[in-house]
């Protein structure tokens, strides 16, 4: 079995890594906003659910547009289903905008195909609401069941979405437009990235910005909103070259999935890889007396217990070894991803690996 690891390289054949602003850093301030709302999805096909929150929010429902029910009366109403609804309000997005929402069942329901969400108010972290959704649900997934209980689900039934399904009421006020600085800020902190980005500012537009510390870049910015706006729209696009990343291998011990970055190296180890096999198996056999006798007939277990130990291998790595060497002696020795993981931690507890060991 060979491993696939995957070798971040820097691979800039005669080329520099130039990258544009707008791809490695966003704008303080610039940002979306999340929004949660409860309602209902009615219209079901009697795949919703009989469950007292439900109920009680259908009474309500009823109640606002003056319907009373008696205490008494317990409606069913497997055609309706409790939902949480949430979305996500863009930045600079303006009241009478539509944005897209997700509907997921919070209760019993089957499936939320067919469904249509009544009125439903999004409200944001300060409590205030910010839109409103209603429409008919689009669900991807497929439920079926029989009558012997057996179940066949393709992908989700109980989550749908609505395009444009909320409209904007109320704008959220964006601090892009005061002060006298905007400030970038580089997705991935790194000191050298950000000198290298108020670096390049300062050479389009002289003195005008300052990195004030690994992920953040002040640059001095026109008061007026228009001009603002032309201004960022030309800082956004300039170029400039990262710096590289530092020395990572990520593992996903999960998936079995490694990352080695390009500048991770090793000192010199000597690594034996082996491992010791145990098969047990199990035999029954049975035990019948005679004819005549008084005895009872028997199951007895015979257990064989077999120990493989393979032959170890071991590999030497001088000083300052690449990755790519690395690789190459792991899949020569017929390494899976468990064994990988298990020697890198190995050389980083020997201090071996020059590098951050990440599992995630």
């Amino acid at each position: 079995m060979r491993v696939a690891v995957l070798f971040l390289g820097l691979l800039l054949l005669g080329q520099a890594n130039a990258q544009r602003i707008k791809d490695l850093a966003d704008v303080a301030g610039v940002r979306t906003n999340q929004l949660i709302g409860y309602g209902l999805v009615v219209g079901l096909p009697g795949t919703g659910e009989q469950s007292p929150f439900t109920e009680q929010s259908f009474k309500t429902m009823l109640s606002n547009f003056g319907i009373t029910m008696p205490e008494n009366l317990k409606p069913k109403i497997k055609n309706v289903a409790a939902v949480a609804v949430h979305a996500e309000l863009p930045a600079f997005i303006k009241p009478g905008q539509t944005i897209d929402v997700t509907v997921s069942s919070m209760g019993s329901a089957q499936s939320l195909r067919g469904g249509t969400l009544v009125q439903t108010i999004l409200m944001g972290i300060d409590g205030n609401p910010y839109a409103v959704a209603q429409g008919s649900l689009v669900v991807s997934g497929l439920g079926a069941e029989g009558l012997d209980g057996s179940k066949v689900l393709v992908n989700t039934p109980t989550v749908g979405r609505i395009a444009n399904g909320a409209t904007v009421e109320r704008e959220v006020l964006s601090p892009f437009h005061t002060g006298e600085h905007i400030t970038f800020n580089l997705r991935n902190a790194d000191f050298t990235t950000a000198q290298r980005l108020s670096d390049a500012i300062n050479n389009f537009i002289p003195g005008s910005a300052r990195a004030i510390d690994s992920t953040s870049v002040k640059v001095t910015a026109p008061r007026d909103a228009a001009d603002r706006v032309s201004f960022l729209a030309s800082l956004e696009n300039l170029e400039f070259e990262p710096d590289t990343p530092a020395a990572k291998v990520i593992v996903n011990s999960r998936t079995g999935t490694i990352v080695i970055g390009a500048d991770v190296r090793l000192l010199p180890a000597a690594i034996t890889h082996g491992g010791i096999t145990v098969t047990i198996n199990e035999i029954q056999d049975v035990s019948q007396p005679n004819a005549f006798s008084e005895g009872e007939t028997a199951v007895t277990t015979q257990s064989i217990i077999d120990v493989n130990q393979d032959d170890n291998r071991m590999f030497v790595f001088n000083p300052g070894v690449t990755l790519d060497t690395l690789v190459r002696a792991i899949n020569e020795i017929g390494a899976g991803p468990g064994d990988v993981m298990a020697i890198l931690e190995a050389l980083e507890q020997a201090g071996a690996l020059r590098g951050e060991l990440v599992i995630i």
